[in-house]
């Protein structure tokens, strides 16, 4: 059918990612110009819940203990999750009945790494390795009883197990046998003996009456015939399995009742334009106008979407990576490519992971597939980008996006449960810190639902070449005169740093214009000889210069925090506020024009300079004559627990400083309090951002105070008036809380914006939530 106006709006307007941006491969065919129609535009999929690992340790995560979710299965009737734990050599156990409130019930030790996990009636199937050595190989499948979390068999699988699946008929269970290589020996390249298989467990009777048959994958694949080293595998409805050997970018079909290989074929090559393949940290901008050519696919994970067609994850691994996915015929032929749609996506969105982009991108790890309310769907999660996009399956070999879904960090595993409506990710990634923001490997679990879609809150448009702008690390928000127009900022993570223009009278705001902060007259060169010392060393000097403005376009690469709209008085356009770091630069505010060239830069008096930290400079606001800035934590000398309120009077080019009382620290991880943002409010009046360093179940702090600086001069102590604690709306994403909420702007019709910024997935998931908050303030 036709697509609408209101599908299309209901779609995200993402159908553009499916534009032929040259986009094929060798053996596909070309990505068409046209998106097909998705053929229900009243449902979609939500977050509607966020279980920590951690949690099995203790409600609120005290623990600093490495843990994961790496694959997850669900019990016959959709009511109790069960994932691997790989760091801990166990399986967890979640309680769903309400899927919106998982509880936490506990785990069972393997006896080894579970690697996989799959159900059958009343019991969980789970893939343990045993292995002594890479050389030594060893595992088992482990029998559980889901309702009393015993084991009650355990079979020899005689090599170390990775994927796991079941036919539909329960009549058998296909284990991949990997016996994966040791990296760390020689180049990590394969061949590395011995070489994996597949066994064949046929699981009719109990348990203990089970048998296994294996099955060789040897000299099938071309590119190391002696060691296949399978990874992932899926059963269709008529017992034949799809084995993935990724390594040698092949694709192994197996008739499970007679276990014999049908057919065998490569994964094919393919070919992408218009993507970023240079890595950060320099140049560190994402630019989409490199090429990759007869790149290997090296599928991870499969699934089959139909009888006689299967989608594969291309992460690739030793010299492959296309970054998408593909549908393939049982023939070996490719009816879809991605192409380089699943990259556009993620730099639509924010979430392109830059450190990656000269390795593998996004990296789709796995597949999943699911009939909801009459509409197939197809679920690929990106490693590294942490979201799960979602394509609609009604169109004969043209997958359709339907949205994408935030998860937490590093996705593995998907589960679909159609019965439920629930779709379920498990999240390995991990890194539990003491005093700093941690990583929490997670299970999100969505719903699909008569509503709208909750995620991205914001989206690029397309640049003149029909690639989208990307954008990511969100670090400062101000808002126009009038209008519906914010202001953000990208921070000193991205180098040529940009100011976007976001239009948020439409879901999802549309990042709609970027301008390039440039320095064409030379200022920072000219201030580079006046510029007082810091307390250890030089803050600008000549050999500073390159990494400050960038030759080719005279972009500049400063760490910009804070924006504010610049008055007609001073000529329009931007007040930028630059934190600067410790001996390396100094905290600046550059006033720049409407298109981005700096006019001007304005200095911190030299005895204020000498007692600079590696956080200064978060915000900053224009109010009668006068910037504001706030300084997110106290300087060398300053008074304990309370940061300074820079005042810069215009007129008489003059600073002032008063002091902020910050709260006090509750985190059970330590960490520390500052502040984030600074906005303007009237008549003397300012709202500030306070936070935490904190993230996850880790966060306590995360509110908006004012402060008055009527009659105040330098030197005094400010009061505070608590204006709204956002820990609730901040939870209200059904995620984890984030860190660095340090956007805030309110626009002309007294509606607050709230933004996080999300250091362009460097240690996060990438996850940006542009919030309104309503009108907050009298």
């Amino acid at each position: 059918m036709k697509k609408t106006a209101s599908a299309l709006a209901a779609s995200l307007a993402l159908s553009t990612l499916l534009v032929a941006c040259g986009g094929g491969s060798d053996d596909a065919p070309a990505v068409p110009s046209v998106a097909a129609s998705v053929s229900d535009t009243t449902q979609f999929f939500n977050r509607v819940a966020t279980f920590a690992v951690c949690e099995q340790l203790g409600s609120s995560c005290e623990a600093r203990e490495e843990t994961a979710a790496e694959i997850v299965a669900a019990s016959t009737d959709g009511m109790t999750l069960i994932y691997t734990n790989s760091p801990k050599d166990e399986v967890g156990f979640v309680d769903i009945t309400d899927p919106s409130a998982p509880v936490a019930l506990g785990a069972l030790a393997m006896g080894g790494e579970p690697t996989s996990i799959t159900v059958l009636g009343n019991h969980a199937l789970i893939a343990v390795n045993t292995s002594p050595s890479y050389t030594a190989p060893s595992g088992k499948l482990v029998v559980v009883n889901i309702a009393t979390r015993a084991v009650v068999h355990e079979i020899a699988l005689g090599g170390q197990p990775d994927s796991i699946a079941i036919s539909k008929d329960g009549k058998y269970v296909a284990v991949v046998i990997e016996n994966e290589r040791d990296e760390d020996l020689g180049d990590g390249t394969p061949p590395q003996l011995p070489g994996g298989k597949l066994v064949i467990v046929d699981a009719v009777g109990a348990p203990n009456t089970w048998q296994t048959r294996d099955v060789a994958l040897t000299n099938l694949a071309m590119l190391y015939p002696t060691d296949p080293e399978p990874e992932y595998v899926s059963i269709n409805d008529n017992n034949v399995a799809v084995v993935t050997l990724q390594e040698n970018n092949h694709l192994v079909l197996v008739d499970l009742a007679t276990g014999k290989v049908t057919r065998d074929f490569t994964a094919g090559k393919v070919s992408l334009t218009q993507i970023d393949l240079t890595d950060a940290p320099r140049p560190n901008q994402v630019n989409l106008t490199e090429s990759l050519s007869n790149r290997l696919r090296e599928p991870d994970g499969v699934t089959w979407v139909s009888a006689s067609q299967f989608v594969t994850a291309n992460e690739g691994d030793l010299d492959g990576g296309s970054r998408g996915f593909t549908l393939f015929n049982t023939d070996g032929s490719v009816a879809y490519d991605a192409g380089n749609t699943m990259e556009y996506l993620m730099a639509r969105i924010g979430h392109t992971n830059d450190k990656r982009s000269d390795a593998k991108g996004n990296e789709p790890e796995n597949v999943a597939a699911g009939r909801f309310d009459r509409t197939d769907y197809l679920f690929v999660a990106s490693e590294r980008s942490s979201v799960l996009a979602v394509y609609d399956l009604s169109s004969a070999n043209q997958p359709t996006l339907k949205q994408v879904l935030p998860s937490a960090q590093a996705p593995e595993g998907v589960l679909t449960i159609p019965s439920r409506n629930l779709v379920i990710t498990a999240s390995e990634e991990t890194d539990p810190v003491v005093g700093k923001p941690s990583i929490f490997a997670a299970l999100n679990i969505y719903q699909y639902q008569k509503a709208a879609p909750k995620y991205p809150t914001l989206e690029s448009v397309n640049r003149t070449d029909g690639t989208p702008i990307p954008w990511s690390a969100l670090s400062g928000l101000a808002a126009a005169p009038t209008g519906s127009l914010l202001y953000a900022i990208d921070d000193a993570f991205f180098k040529g740093n940009r100011i976007f223009e976001i239009d948020t009278s439409v879901t999802p705001a549309k990042l709609q214009r970027e301008i390039r902060i440039t320095d064409p007259n030379g200022l920072i060169a000219a201030l580079a000889t006046s510029l007082p010392d810091t307390a250890s060393s030089t803050a600008f000097d000549d050999t500073d210069l390159p990494a400050l403005v960038n030759t080719a376009d005279q972009s500049v690469n400063i760490d910009p925090e804070g924006i504010a709209i610049a008055s007609a008085t001073y000529g329009g356009g931007f007040w930028i506020a630059s934190e600067g770091a410790l001996g390396k630069s100094a905290n600046l505010i550059f006033k720049v024009s409407a298109t981005g060239v700096i006019e001007n830069i304005i200095q911190l008096p030299a005895d204020v300079n000498a007692k600079q930290t590696s956080n200064g400079f978060e915000g900053i606001a224009e109010a009668d004559g006068k910037l504001v800035v706030a300084f997110q934590l106290p300087w060398t000398g300053d008074m304990a627990n309370h940061a300074r309120i820079g005042v810069y009077d215009l007129t008489t080019q003059t600073w002032s400083f008063m002091f902020y009382p910050l709260d006090v620290v509750t985190s059970a991880n330590g960490g520390w309090v500052g502040l984030s943002e600074i906005m303007a409010l009237g008549n003397n009046r300012f709202a500030v951002i306070e936070r935490d360093n904190q993230a996850g179940p880790d966060a306590t702090i995360k509110k908006i105070y004012r402060i008055d600086l009527t009659g105040k001069v330098d030197g005094n102590v400010l009061s505070k008036t608590l204006v709204r604690d956002v820990l609730p709306d901040l939870r209200a994403t059904r995620g984890h809380v984030l860190e660095k909420i340090e956007g805030l702007a309110r626009l002309a019709d007294g509606n607050v914006y709230l933004v996080n910024d999300n250091d362009g997935l460097d240690k996060g998931n990438g996850e940006t939530q542009l919030i309104k908050l309503g009108k907050i303030f009298n």
